[in-house]
């Protein structure tokens, strides 16, 4: 069986051109970067600001567990399969992370016959985004240490210092450190730490930003400390915003590239799904709704994460309308849920599938949450059985839900037509979406609500530094912003140890922090790690190139 790298490889991709050419784009609208991907000029959105936009269809899914949802790989299928159908269709999705490559987690631009290409080029530096990302965050970190070193005119209080450093790799080693060692010279030795590149501030923002204008407007709002007075020192304050802009300058321009398909995907930024929204740019989806009639986009995580985070933050800030969400499951990751350990779920369980049904029947009333009717993707395994199947196909009854196989995986565009059908039936009514709270309500009020709704939880316990803190973030005016809650993936409760649908319990908020130029207040409820380790045999082990610069174990 050939790998995802191999399959990668072995495809026969399209000039770039000739894929903006399908979604009506020309040369003067792109910027090469080889053969294979383009980056599209914001011209393009001026241009077309009168046409309507397609149909937004977005796919999430159940809790994550180490059986594998799939749901990049239904994404780039979903749109291989709309498209197969005779449809218009554009894929929007995130940017791999180098660390999870080199890590344990693997690249993301798909699998098997549902992938992205140049898969290679996507996985690793691809068009340099996220190296504009480091720098320009860490050029606002040294332009902060300096100020200090130069005498401290804004005169910040450096206990109050909150940002940190990044790299797009995961080093534990680095994740707290003190700086400033070696005399005088060489700054004032303060701690500090690195976070890995998308958990930055300004990978979320970009990923927010509408244009140019809105990018240096976030940038300038970007709070770095608290002066001796209580406000906030920004990165306008530092003088650093306008340095930063031009550093991205490129990066906020979204990149356009190919399934093995040669359907039109854009694949643009790549915050964290837990840390911040989870969700590739508002530009290149916006753009996308511009060119074709029907847009697949994901988000990070499950529903309670990635999908709550796009309903309620990005689609709030960009005014996006989505008509319906697939919500991606598996019968192995069903039966974990039902408490079958990893070394069992080969062997045939419906009781086990019927017990993990209770888990996307959460995930299912989380998208109904927002006023969407969602649409169930089970993503094949061989080891699946008739009965299991069966066992699913009576619960998804039950619950009032379509579903559909989807063998993307191994058939390409083909294995997911069942799916396909029922998503453009989905998308010929108009969108009932709607935020799931209004941002007037207090900071605790909208976390209580979001763990009410998406969690299932009884409300949130604050613990006496998160409500001082949520106290100092109303009162410097942030109180209006929408809430990104920073949990664990593997749960929909914050302990990562309770798997299926959990009950009785609350979540515990023990920080709060005003992510003001992104936009959002995000609220921890647990330790959610910032900057990963790497596992004991790394990736990066099995990932090397032969004497004819094919690369190979990139997974």
């Amino acid at each position: 069986m050939l790998t995802d790298v191999e399959i990668a490889q072995q495809a026969k991709s399209y000039h770039i051109r000739d894929i903006a050419a399908d979604l009506g784009l020309v040369e003067d609208d792109l910027a090469f970067y080889g053969k294979d991907k383009a980056k599209v000029s914001l011209d393009v959105l001026n241009r077309l600001a009168d046409k309507p936009d397609g149909k937004l269809i977005l796919v999430t899914a159940i809790t994550p567990t180490p059986a594998g949802e799939g749901k990049t790989t239904t994404t780039v299928g979903l749109g291989d399969a709309i498209r197969k159908l005779g449809k218009s269709v554009c894929i929007a999705v995130r940017e791999p992370s180098l660390g999870p490559c080199f890590g344990v987690k693997g690249g993301a631009a798909g699998g098997g016959y549902a992938q992205v290409i140049p898969m290679v080029d996507i996985n690793l530096h691809f068009t340099g985004d996220f190296h504009a990302i480091t720098t320009a965050h860490n050029l606002l970190a040294a332009m902060l240490d300096n100020h200090i070193h130069q005498g401290n005119a804004l005169n910040i209080d450096v206990h109050t210092i909150t940002w940190r450093r990044v790299m797009d790799m995961n080093e534990r080693a680095l994740r707290d450190i003190v700086i400033g060692l070696g005399g005088k010279a060489n700054g004032m030795p303060r701690q500090s730490g690195f976070d890995i590149t998308t958990a930055s501030e300004i990978m979320a923002l970009l990923c927010l930003a509408t244009d140019r204008a809105d990018l240096e407007r976030r940038l300038a709002n970007v709070v770095v400390a608290l002066n001796k007075s209580g406000q906030p020192v920004t990165a306008k304050d530092l003088q650093a915003s306008g340095a930063m802009a031009v550093v991205l300058k490129d990066a906020l321009l979204p990149n356009l590239v190919q399934t093995l398909e040669h359907v039109p995907a854009f694949v643009h930024g790549g915050p964290f799904g837990n840390i911040a929204h989870g969700c590739n740019s508002v530009i290149a989806t916006r753009m996308a709704l511009k060119l074709a009639d029907y847009v697949v986009t994901e988000a990070g995580f499950g529903s309670d994460l990635g999908a709550e985070k796009f309903f309620d933050i990005k689609c709030r800030i960009a005014d996006l309308k989505p008509v319906t969400a697939v919500v991606v499951a598996t019968i192995r990751a069903l039966k974990m849920h039902g408490g079958v350990p990893l070394a069992g779920l080969t062997a045939n369980n419906p009781s086990a599938v019927e017990m993990g049904i209770e888990s996307l029947q959460k995930h299912i009333e989380n998208v109904r949450n927002v006023g969407l009717e969602p649409i169930v993707a089970i993503n094949k395994f061989p080891t699946d059985t008739p009965e299991e199947i069966e066992t699913l196909s009576a619960c998804c009854r039950k619950m009032g839900v379509q579903w559909a196989l989807s063998d993307v995986w191994a058939r390409g565009g083909e294995g997911g037509t069942d799916l396909a059908e029922l998503v453009l039936k989905a998308c010929k009514g108009e969108s009932k979406f709607q935020p799931s709270y209004p941002l007037d309500l207090s900071i605790k009020e909208k976390v209580d609500t979001i763990a009410r709704k998406f969690y299932g939880a009884d409300g949130a316990d604050f613990l006496p530094a998160a409500l001082n803190q949520i106290k100092q973030i109303e009162s410097l005016g942030f109180g209006n912003l929408p809430i990104c809650i920073a949990k664990t993936q593997n749960s929909l409760s914050d302990d990562p140890k309770r798997f299926g649908r959990p009950i009785n319990f609350k979540i515990t908020v023990r920080e709060a922090k005003v992510s003001a130029g992104a936009g959002f207040v995000v609220i921890y409820a647990g330790n959610i790690m910032t900057m990963p380790g790497l596992p004991k045999v790394p990736s990066a082990t099995r990932i090397g190139m032969n004497a004819d610069g094919e690369i190979y174990g990139l997974s």
